[in-house]
């Protein structure tokens, strides 16, 4: 297994800035908190520790993987790594692998791939939508420009394919058919339907490429490289599948219930960028089915937002249509779809965190 030190990465620009200090993983876990949905881990006595451990383990690695020598590379690609993130694919894999053997020091590389996919794309998301901020911060592209972000995502992106590639031709085949369905998931986001599509398929189908493909491939690194039973692994995909597209649907309700989420993603940010969520999505169907009041709510959703007084009345009207509570009813059936899936797993504490997962991300006041 290639590690940082690896003449072959350093020679393309990778390896620690001499003035890096080394990364304690006992120090990373002792600052760790689980996220929303896990407290079963925090509580088993053996899971507890050793998932907080290669958690640790895989943040260290994460660091090591995007530092570089040559300065602006390095300060770029940290840049989000060190906004944070709750690094909920890199658990769903830690997790997974206690379906077998989890010390096996693969599955800690594949929690690492993961989570440098997920970065990557977010680099390239923020530019597509121009996103002024994430975690709290100032998107890539704000400080360094457009060019500047979308290189550092195929930068980041590059390193989670030395990785994956480590790991052998099966791996490297699920990561490169979840690249493509991100890509085209943002792809159909970006062109939008085609006039005989249905609108509303049409965007689940993009979040499930979006977002569902690479949690479900989360999900399924870890049974593959704990070595556990086959029959898992789809049980894995389809959960993952189904759990990412309930995450993100919440992610959109969120967006107009007018919480500020943690993330640092004021509300109402989708609805001045334009991007198409389930509630504006189940507007437009309403008003086109005669509401009146979703076509004088769409006036106001499709004129002028920039200003924070008529953005913040399209997000108080938004928040109070029915539409919003509908879609909440579609996210939460998705959670509950994603729960029945597990039912061929073994009863124990990872059956019940994974379920409990489910039920948090459609659970969020924020």
């Amino acid at each position: 297994m290639t590690n940082s030190a690896d003449h072959s990465w350093t020679h393309a620009g990778h390896g620690l800035p001499d003035s890096e200090p080394s990364l304690n993983t006992t120090a990373i876990a002792t600052g760790l908190q689980l996220p929303a949905g896990f407290a079963a881990i925090a509580g088993d006595a053996e899971l507890g520790p050793a998932i907080t451990n290669n958690l640790a383990k895989v943040e260290k690695k994460l660091r090591e993987a995007i530092a570089n020598s040559d300065p602006l590379a390095d300060a770029t690609s940290r840049h989000l790594v060190e906004a944070g993130g709750k690094r909920i694919r890199p658990l769903l894999t830690l997790l997974c692998a206690h379906l077998g053997d989890a010390s096996l020091p693969a599955v800690v590389q594949a929690a690492v791939v993961v989570e440098l996919t997920h970065l990557a794309t977010l680099y390239h998301d923020d530019v597509m939508d121009s996103a002024p901020f994430r975690r709290g911060a100032p998107t890539a592209h704000e400080v360094w420009g457009n060019s500047v972000a979308v290189l550092t995502g195929d930068l980041i992106f590059a390193r989670a394919s030395i990785l994956v590639s480590e790991l052998g031709g099966r791996a490297l085949g699920i990561q490169a058919r979840t690249f493509e369905r991100l890509c085209l998931g943002q792809l159909h986001e970006t062109v939008g339907p085609r006039p005989d599509e249905d609108p509303v398929e049409h965007y689940l189908s993009v979040i499930a490429d979006k977002t569902g493909s690479l949690v479900a491939a989360s999900g399924q690194f870890g049974a593959i490289f704990s070595g556990a039973d086959e029959a898992y692994e789809d049980v894995l995909v389809e959960y993952g599948e189904k759990v990412g597209v309930a995450f993100q649907l919440a992610d959109d309700v969120i967006d107009v219930t007018g919480v500020k989420v943690k993330s640092g993603k004021s509300p109402g940010t989708d609805l001045r960028e334009g991007v198409p969520t389930l509630p504006v999505l189940l507007l437009r169907k309403a008003a086109t089915d005669g509401d009146q009041s979703a076509v004088d709510l769409l006036k106001l959703i499709d004129g002028d937002l920039s200003s924070d007084e008529a953005l913040a009345a399209a997000v108080a009207g938004l928040r109070e249509h029915p539409v919003t509570a509908e879609s909440w009813v579609v996210a939460r059936q998705w959670a509950k779809e994603a729960i029945e899936a597990l039912a061929p797993l073994p009863e124990g504490v990872v059956k019940e965190s994974l379920s409990n997962f489910a039920l948090a991300v459609v659970d969020r006041a924020s």
